[in-house]
This record gives structure tokens, sequence and C-alpha cells, in this order.
């Protein structure tokens, strides 16, 4: 039986974090699909295919060396929706703080509610990538910050093409 996870988010970018999350999640599933939520109301800086083309780019050689399956997709409708599409049991959310996880007890008590058969599984931050925020994250490199330990390389190249002065 092959174990698939769900794990959402916006990764508008991607950061150390979610890389951490992704790291720990390989370790026990088969297969880990990353679901970039899409909703007309946000008004991301990076496209749909843009995030997707990082994740596969950075979480990529992740799940190979874990010896995991690795499927970028989008969705614009509910997590569970999302996850029994894709065939996941597991939804995995990170956690880096008492605020995250009266948060995320709240969607995990929802989700178990519509989709029983979805089991949500919390994964704690690393202490290094626990502050790093998509937000804080975007806000830095818009003021012409260092992010450059917040993110991958390739993702900070690329923050730096979208804010640098035209």
């Amino acid at each position: 039986m092959t174990r698939t996870a769900l794990y959402t988010g916006s990764f508008d970018p991607v950061t150390n974090g979610h890389l951490d999350v992704v790291r720990h999640a390989c370790r026990f599933v088969d297969r880990l699909v990353i679901a970039i939520g899409v909703h007309p109301a946000k008004a991301p800086i990076f496209t749909a295919q843009e995030r997707s083309e990082m994740l596969e780019a950075v979480c990529g050689p992740i799940a190979q060396e874990e010896g995991t399956e690795l499927l970028v997709v989008t969705f614009d409708d509910l997590a569970v929706q999302a996850a029994r599409r894709h065939g996941a049991t597991i939804v995995i959310r990170g956690l880096r703080d008492g605020t995250d996880f009266d948060y995320e007890m709240q969607m995990a008590a929802m989700n178990q509610t519509m989709a029983p058969e979805v089991q949500t599984v919390f994964l704690p931050a690393s202490p290094l990538v626990r502050p790093i925020t998509a937000t804080l994250v975007r806000q830095v490199a818009a003021m012409g910050g260092d992010i450059s330990s917040f993110v991958p390389a390739h993702v900070a190249e690329l923050l730096s093409r979208k804010f640098r002065p035209n």
C-alpha cells in the first residue's frame, strides 16, 4: 500500500521552512503531493506556474534522496477534496509555534469532520526555520534585505528579479 500525503500552502515564495516540512514528510510517506492553493482573492507575487517550478526544483532533490515520489499540483477547492482527488490519506501541516498549533487544530477538526479517512499530521519546525514565514520573506525582499538564510539560493535569485528596480 502506498502512503500518500498532501502538503498544502501558497508557497509564495518557497522558504527553507517549507523545505524542512518536505524533508520530514518524505521520511514517512511513499508519495508526497505538494498542492499549491490558488485563490482568486489573493494576489501572489509568483504565478502558480512559477511556484510549481520552484517547488519541483528545490523539493525534487529532497524527495529523490528519500526515495519518495513527488507530485506538484494546484488546487482551488478544499484541501480534503484535493487529498481525495490525489489518493492522499494524510494531510501534512507544519507548526512553528502555539499560534500555528491553535489554528491548525481547528482546521484539522473541520477536515476530520468532512473527511474522516484523511488524517492530519503535524510536523514541528526545526529550530533554525521556526521564525521564517513567506510573508516576512516577501517583505524583506521587497525592501532590499538579505533573504539568503531564509530561502534556497534558487528562490533568492527569483525574488531578487521580482523586486529589482527597473
